[in-house]
């Protein structure tokens, strides 16, 4: 029995890289991708905040995955790219090296990330998926910012465009 779109959709991940690792966030998380911009930087804010950009009209937050997965920051380049997901109500920029591709995995390519132990901390995985040659690092976004982190990325938003709604 074919399986119905929805059933096809729910494994399709967009898939980027960061240094030589290759991590996934779910399709329909995935609002667009963009080339590079320039981004407004925001004082007092952690490290992996780029900044926040103006996307037509949209004032979003931009987070280094580099920087948010403590890599070495680098340059942008001509792969560099921001992924703009939709977490909640809210939208989020992720700088990522280079996007690769969309993927569909079937569930018996999916599996629990492994367990470390205690010190390593794996809980923003939601799953490994096994995608021809490479695994590919499924990100649970939600976890992969704490609520307070959450809220104050998303707030950053508002902040700046009640900024620049005063100019």
């Amino acid at each position: 029995m074919e399986p119905s779109k929805r059933e096809r959709a729910s494994n399709r991940f967009l898939t980027f890289y960061l240094e030589d690792e290759v991590y996934g966030v779910h399709i329909s998380d995935v609002k667009e991708i963009i080339a590079m911009m320039k981004t407004t930087p925001v004082p007092k804010t952690p490290k992996f905040i780029h900044g926040v950009m103006n996307l037509r009209g949209n004032i979003i937050p931009v987070v280094d995955m580099r920087l948010k997965f403590d890599m070495p920051s680098i340059p942008p380049h001509m792969y560099t790219a921001i992924v703009i997901i939709k977490l909640g109500e809210k939208l989020i920029g992720f700088i990522v090296d280079k996007v690769e591709e969309v993927i569909n995995v079937d569930d018996e390519h999916l599996s629990l990330p492994p367990e470390f132990g205690g010190h390593i901390d794996t809980k923003f995985i939601k799953n490994m998926a096994q995608y021809k040659q490479k695994v590919v690092m499924i990100l649970d976004l939600l976890a992969l910012f704490g609520e307070e982190e959450l809220n104050m990325v998303q707030n950053l938003s508002k902040t700046a465009s009640d900024k620049a709604k005063e100019q």
